[in-house]
């Protein structure tokens, strides 16, 4: 994002050369996952005006869609919002920054940020977010972490944080929630934290894809990547050698719900526009 400093501005733009894998290889998120964002918010996200900020390829995105909620994507890098546009015709997307969000004051029921929101400034986005939320509007924020408590997990992390620079030198850091009351109450924002277990099954490429994906993979460029993920794939085989990697995921879910006035009046709200 444009406010970034150089060297994390170049992290945070490589997704750009990599979009179309990204799109491709990048897990979503499960559906236990929506409903604990919807029982953390107190209303549903059928009918809710949504801004998807830092949206990338549109993977969170579809998935609000596919909950009923109308949702602008909010995306700054170019061949992410391509991917995105590409996938999703019919979805609003504004090209923006989440840390000077390019709307008026309190027109989301739902600010949402999906494996993004380490790649802002907190003490500029968290006050974008509650400004453009209507009150009793919800900010949720997750992401999906390797399960580390998974032994082979531990050795595949270890093996890339020796391998590869910058190994999550920008993922997040720290507690969504701590960071947000650190804020101070002015905000108005009232965060809660949930963590979340759940696993997929791809094949061996696509789990060497979606490594590749990240950003400390991204940076270093294709053939020095290329390397490295062929020397995890014996290692992968060697766990998995029918080839099908079962990828555990914990996901960090903080939701801050905005000081307001009751929100059951909203609660059905259909006539929201994009």
């Amino acid at each position: 994002m444009t406010s970034q400093p150089t060297h994390r501005r170049r992290y945070a733009q490589s997704f750009n050369a990599v979009a179309a894998q990204y799109a491709a290889a990048r897990p979503g998120y499960p559906g236990e996952m929506f409903d604990a964002v919807e029982e953390m918010a107190g209303r549903g996200l059928a009918g809710a005006a949504v801004l998807d900020v830092g949206a990338g390829t549109g993977i969170a995105t579809a998935l609000l869609r596919a909950r009923g909620a109308h949702v602008t994507a909010v995306e700054p890098g170019t061949g992410m919002a391509a991917q995105l546009r590409a996938g999703q015709p019919g979805v609003p997307l504004v090209r923006g920054d989440g840390n000077a969000l390019p709307f008026a004051a309190g027109v989301a029921d739902f600010v949402t940020y999906a494996q993004a929101w380490h790649w802002t400034d907190p003490a500029r986005s968290a006050p974008e977010a509650a400004r453009v939320l209507r009150p009793g509007g919800a900010f949720a924020l997750w992401w999906n972490l390797p399960d580390t408590d998974v032994p082979w997990i531990v050795g595949q992390e270890t093996r890339l944080a020796a391998r590869v620079p910058g190994h999550h030198e920008y993922g997040l850091s720290g507690d969504a929630e701590s960071v947000l009351r650190s804020l101070g109450p002015g905000l108005g924002l009232n965060p809660r934290s949930r963590s979340l277990r759940w696993t997929r099954t791809v094949p061996v490429d696509t789990h060497l894809a979606m490594l590749g994906s990240r950003s400390y993979f991204a940076v270093i460029g294709r053939d020095a990547a290329a390397r490295i993920l062929e020397e995890e794939r014996r290692e992968l085989l060697a766990v998995f050698p029918d080839g099908l990697v079962v990828e555990p995921y914990r996901v960090a879910l903080t939701v801050a719900v905005k000081d307001g006035k009751d929100r059951t009046d909203r609660t059905d709200r259909t006539d929201q526009t994009d």
